[in-house]
């Protein structure tokens, strides 16, 4: 496979947590919503019917199973998963984690108020919290395979 590049917009956006079987893991600069990104490792894709078969059903698995976990992790009360694609065409997966209580609730996150960058400490624990989850005995990301 060649070299994969995401989106420099998604780089300057977010930071790089690790590589899944078929994704880029990245987590957004924003600390008011725990945010992770899954990137496609695949160019000039921006919808997911570009994908194969084996590629949906792999980019599916891997977005339920960390959005599973990540939502028990952080005790989140709700889990935003979408693929907007309006701004960064690249096709990527947001999985934003939602709270009653947080500033936006009920409403959507995308364009409101200002990004509130995580400062260094915190993003290095952050990051270390989902590696850790990924570590998990239950969380299984191998690559599924046609039925």
């Amino acid at each position: 496979m060649d070299h994969f590049e995401p989106d420099p917009r998604l780089v300057e956006d977010s930071y790089p947590i690790t590589e899944l079987p078929l994704c880029q893991l990245r987590l957004m600069n924003d600390s008011r919503f725990p945010w992770l990104l899954l990137i496609p490792r695949r160019h000039g894709i921006s919808e997911v019917f570009e994908l194969s078969e084996a590629e949906q059903r792999q980019l599916w698995h891997e977005t339920s199973r960390i959005g599973q976990a990540f939502k028990a992790l952080m005790g989140a009360d709700k889990l935003n998963v979408a693929s907007l694609g309006n701004v960064v065409a690249q096709l990527h997966m947001h999985l934003v984690l939602r709270r009653t209580e947080d500033e936006l609730w009920p409403g959507p996150v995308w364009g409101q108020g200002e990004a509130t960058p995580y400062d260094l400490d915190t993003l290095a624990a952050m990051r270390d919290r989902v590696l850790a989850m990924l570590e998990g005995p239950d969380l299984q990301l191998e690559e599924t395979r046609a039925s």
